[in-house]
């Protein structure tokens, strides 16, 4: 029999189901389209709870969400682009692994930080903020496996933006398109380019 400790530690703590909970409504429907109520009642909390753990209410819990769900692309990335091979075909790989997924969520698990990222343009928010460190990191990541492979510092921080904003450029076009293959596409045309360098 498993220890009860062992299975109570396992359990997402109020504050980490609304965050997930919070991160999947923004993925789905939205930052604008997401309510303060509906993130409370999904993810079994009272609004009480809600406001204590984000005082700055709904942007605070969205701030929340949008690093959690920057953090788990990076984890894909990282996971992606690790080990001997050569970038571009792991990278390849990122843009199917983004595929599969989307097309298993029935073409509506896009990207939360590019949706919210779109809906408030323009503001000088901590959504924006939140998204632009996103999609930093992002690049960071994929600037240093191409620098490991022997590209150029300016040549890899170059392709490392390229490769990011094809990536969510790609997601967008295949919700919308409801087709895997603006992903897979861009995935090929990556391995192409990145290869190009002699990586």
């Amino acid at each position: 029999m498993a220890d009860s400790s062992a299975a109570k530690s396992a359990t997402p703590s109020t504050r980490d189901r609304i965050v997930v909970v919070a991160a999947r409504l923004i993925q789905r429907q939205g930052y604008v389209g997401t309510g303060i109520k509906q993130i409370a009642k999904e993810a079994e909390a009272t609004l009480g709870s809600v406001y204590h753990f984000f005082p700055g209410g709904k942007e605070a819990v969205a701030v929340a969400a949008l690093t959690h769900s920057s953090e788990e692309f990076a984890d894909l990335l990282r996971e992606g682009l690790a080990g001997e091979g050569a970038p571009g075909p792991a990278l390849e790989r990122c843009a199917d692994v983004l595929a599969v997924g989307l097309r298993e969520s029935g073409w509506i698990d896009g990207c939360p930080v590019t949706a919210a990222a779109l809906e408030t343009l323009g503001t000088d928010s901590e959504i924006q903020r939140v998204c632009a460190e996103a999609l930093r990191g992002w690049e960071r990541i994929v600037e240093e496996r191409l620098a490991a492979s022997g590209i150029g510092p300016e040549d890899a921080r170059e392709l490392a933006t390229t490769v990011i904003s094809a990536l969510e450029g790609a997601e967008v076009t295949a919700q919308v398109s409801r087709s895997e293959e603006p992903l897979r596409g861009v995935g090929r045309q990556l391995a192409r380019l990145v290869g190009a360098y002699g990586a």
